[in-house]
């Protein structure tokens, strides 16, 4: 089975067939015009959370913010990023799923997509064929990245080369195939839920602000690790892409945006390696971990066998 180190240190031979492929693809990003589903939605999202100010409830804060974490910080950090991208720790399959379908839920895309984008980003970070380098613009690696319609052989090259562990994976590929559908289902919950409990204007509320207001703060918190912790912060290691640790990325995103220190061991588990570089994800990871729940977490770099605080 390829684990996720070798996916993100050698395969020159699938990389090398599909360079030919990624640089027609940077060399004119927009020939096969937009990814009208992909703009569609996050214009969806962002239309939605305007309606934030006319159904505002307390309750429907509250559910927002408890589904921002449970879809970003569980969802896209533990499970999307840490566990099936890096593998930074081993747990159940029963849990790998939990993670997979909490991801799926912060709406950035089904888990086989982003772990493939996010592999080819660790491999050419910061140099051509990265999907997302401020290089191309700041707004470019913050969203426009996504909207060019790139087309299905494309991704098929993309899931074959970057992860072809989680493709034998059947829920992984379930997932992938109804990523709507779980949204869907969530947001007529909510719609439910809100209404037993306090009429139809209360369910409004609670599709607005655990749907829409929700998604928009993880997207773009989520986003900004790709653009602004490129851009801006400070520089602990030597990497060879322009990875940077930015502090109120690192809040808001659950630990994220320790991003230099991610580079520079990227399966170490831990982002935040001094006391001041607060790593929320990292706390669940040790909870999860002394609980029996997770195992191997990987504190180490294995290329340089030097410890990383935890």
């Amino acid at each position: 089975m390829t684990t996720a180190t070798e996916i993100e240190t050698v395969q020159p031979v699938a990389l090398v067939e599909s360079q030919v492929v990624e640089k027609k693809v940077v060399d004119s990003k927009w020939k096969l015009g937009p990814e009208w589903p992909a703009v569609l939605w996050l214009a969806s999202l962002h239309l939605g959370a305007l309606a934030a100010p006319f159904y505002f409830t307390w309750s429907g804060l509250i559910i927002g913010i408890v589904l921002a974490w449970i879809t970003g910080c569980l969802g896209v950090c533990l499970g999307f990023h840490r566990l099936l991208t890096h593998s930074s720790f081993e747990t159940s399959k029963f849990l790998t799923w939990t993670f997979a379908l909490c991801g799926t839920l912060a709406g950035e895309g089904p888990p086989i997509m982003w772990v493939s984008a996010h592999r080819k980003h660790h491999r050419f970070s910061d140099h051509d064929h990265d999907p997302h380098s401020p290089r191309d613009g700041k707004w470019w690696s913050h969203m426009v990245w996504m909207l060019p319609r790139h087309g299905s052989q494309y991704w098929a090259q993309l899931y074959r080369t970057y992860t072809p562990d989680l493709l034998k994976d059947r829920f992984l590929r379930l997932l992938d195939r109804t990523f709507l559908w779980w949204h869907l289902g969530l947001g007529i919950i909510l719609l439910g839920t809100g209404w037993l409990v306090g009429g139809l204007n209360t369910g409004i509320s609670y599709v607005v602000w655990g749907m829409f207001v929700r998604l928009v703060y993880v997207l773009h918190i989520t986003w900004a690790v790709n653009s602004a912790t490129h851009i801006w912060g400070y520089r602990t290691h030597e990497t060879s892409d322009n990875s940077r640790n930015l502090w109120w990325v690192g809040l808001l995103a659950w630990g994220e945006g320790w991003h230099n220190n991610h580079h520079a061991f990227p399966r170490v588990a831990n982002h935040g390696h001094r006391w001041w570089e607060l790593d929320i994800s990292n706390w669940i990871l040790t909870f999860l971990e002394k609980t029996g729940l997770i195992w191997n977490v990987v504190r180490r770099s294995k290329t340089t066998k030097a410890p990383v605080p935890a």
